[in-house]
């Protein structure tokens, strides 16, 4: 296996294939568990339809009165977070090799320069793949559980749909990956680019006649198949643009990679690129190395700069969003025959009695998950720094594991509430802009309420980097988080027991914007996520480095 780069590399991602396949599998098969208690009789159905056509902007509405159709509408965008795993993975596929010199070494035997690529982009498709296979097997035993109508056909086509847009999201960070020194910058800006994909498809099911501009985004295209709707089908025409789109991107990666120095960076006319950090030496006097803590902080700085921007941006879209709907759906509040559509959006929502409340207490519970990305991609850095050798000179100098540890959780703990602040200035001016009425209190405690929350999944990230290399460690999160969401959001449906409730952390977070924060829930967030740093630090002090 370790003959060939394509089962080597392969290999490296047998985790995170595990935990983002069985991740995603879950994800889909939560909203298949809460349709059932939902359209229990002809009158539910059709105001959850109804219900459903006014929050087109998330994705469209077909079919949502079925248990295909439902699930493919609830998880709208938040499938999307599985580009996450090949943005990252595609950013430091030669570009991360290049950083820590181990590329030189492979480029040193008798393989061109193209097989390597080459072999590493077919590694991380087959991985893609798998993930989607899991999770079109996931889905498949999830709708026969729940009685619907799709097939395992369906299942494997919904998971290749997932596979596919993952390979375009991969191709676009390999390929901006060849015009930066660094791989930090380039998953950082195809993060970036990915949000701007997502807000480009909705704009044609916000505003009319605008659907040649939804065209540009490949999410556009992911969204013309919907597998597990049997009378709506999978788009053939549309999975080929998402192939030819994969093979593009990837194919000028190579030819870039191919034709460059190693090390070096595709020169673009008129623009200047910040040379590469080792040809400048280490600058002694720069404020970044002065402490542990700085050095982080001056390390995630883009990173959370396009992370925040981006949250930011999310959660003013979402109070425009809601500002557009609020009309349309007060009728649908005052109308006595549509209770049973109300019930739906109160149970979703968290119980509020304002609509614009109401239904920003919904679209809200995606905003803690994001935090909890961007926490996830940061521990993947600490991680990443362990087995690439890079904390050995750190470590040489006077200064204990411990204090090194906690300095790069300090760091990304700084970066996090920045995210957090930055949202909540952005939510409430765009509330005062758009005329939505929101308690300030509880939305200051529903932003910044995120923070324990993304703290919480650093802490377990640096705890299981005392045992698991970096894509394991990721994988790991991933899962956990996936076993979170599956558990909020579908154990209540399922009546299970608040004992198993409590085994997720948005349990803890609830619904602040509606009822504000809990005190003793949060205690309990921070007490774990502290518990799991000290463990944390506890095994880095005491192990081998890069064991």
């Amino acid at each position: 296996m370790f003959r060939s780069i394509f089962l080597k590399t392969l290999r490296d991602y047998r985790i995170a294939i595990l935990g983002w396949g069985v991740g995603m599998g879950l994800v889909i098969v939560s909203p298949m568990a809460s349709v059932a208690t939902l359209i229990t009789t002809p009158e539910a159905r059709a105001a959850l339809a109804g219900l459903a056509a006014q929050f087109a902007w998330n994705a469209d509405p077909v079919a949502a009165d079925t248990v295909g159709g439902y699930a493919t509408f609830k998880i709208g965008i938040f499938v999307f977070l599985v580009c996450v795993w090949p943005l990252l993975a595609a950013s430091r596929m030669l570009r991360g090799e290049e950083e820590r010199g181990s590329l030189d070494v492979l480029l040193s035997v008798p393989r061109s320069r193209a097989r390597v690529a080459i072999e590493k982009i077919a590694a991380m498709w087959v991985a893609l793949l798998l993930v989607g296979a899991i999770a079109g097997v996931l889905a498949y035993l999830g709708g026969a559980a729940f009685k619907a109508n799709f097939g395992l056909d369906g299942g494997l086509l919904f998971g290749l749909d997932l596979a596919l847009i993952c390979m375009v999201i991969g191709g676009v960070a390999l390929l901006i990956s060849q015009f930066t020194h660094e791989r930090g910058p380039a998953a950082g800006a195809t993060g970036a680019l990915l949000l701007v994909f997502i807000v480009v498809d909705m704009v044609h099911r916000v505003l009319p006649n605008t659907e040649w501009v939804s065209r540009l985004s490949p999410i556009y295209y992911y969204n013309l198949s919907k597998p597990l709707i049997p009378s709506f089908g999978t788009s053939i025409g549309g999975m080929a643009v998402l192939g030819a789109l994969a093979v593009i991107l990837s194919s000028a990666a190579v030819w870039l990679f191919v034709h460059r120095d190693a090390g070096d960076v595709v020169g673009i006319p008129g623009v200047r690129v910040r040379a590469a950090a080792p040809s400048r030496g280490l600058p002694a006097g720069a404020w970044s190395l002065r402490s542990v803590y700085a050095r982080g902080l001056g390390m995630i700085a883009w990173p959370s700069f396009w992370w925040t921007l981006g949250m930011a941006a999310f959660a003013a879209w979402m109070i425009v969003a809601v500002h557009q709907l609020v009309d349309k759906l007060n009728p649908l509040f005052a109308n006595p025959s549509s209770q049973s559509a109300v019930n739906i959006l109160r149970n979703i929502g968290g119980g509020a009695s304002g609509l614009n409340a109401l239904l920003l207490g919904a679209m809200f519970e995606l905003m803690p998950v994001l935090l909890m990305a961007f926490a996830v991609t940061q521990v993947s850095r600490w991680a990443a720094d362990e087995d690439e050798g890079r904390l050995e000179i750190i470590l040489s100098t006077p200064r204990s594991r411990v204090a090194v540890m906690l300095g790069r959780f300090a760091a990304l703990a700084t970066a996090t509430v920045v995210v957090g602040v930055v949202t909540l200035a952005t939510a409430a001016l765009a509330a005062g802009l758009g005329g939505v009425s929101l308690d300030s209190t509880n939305l200051a405690e529903a932003t910044l309420g995120m923070i324990p929350l993304g703290l919480l999944v650093a802490a377990v990230g640096y705890l299981a980097s005392g045992w698991l290399r970096t894509a394991a460690d990721t994988g790991l999160l991933s899962f956990i988080l996936a076993a979170w969401f599956l558990i909020s959001f579908v154990g209540p449906d399922l009546k299970w027991p608040d004992a198993t409730l409590r085994l997720s952390a948005f349990y803890y977070y609830g619904t602040p914007l509606l009822h504000g924060l809990q005190a003793t829930n949060i205690a309990v967030v921070v007490v774990v996520g502290a518990a799991a740093l000290g463990l944390g630090a506890l095994r880095f002090a005491r192990k081998d480095i890069s064991v």
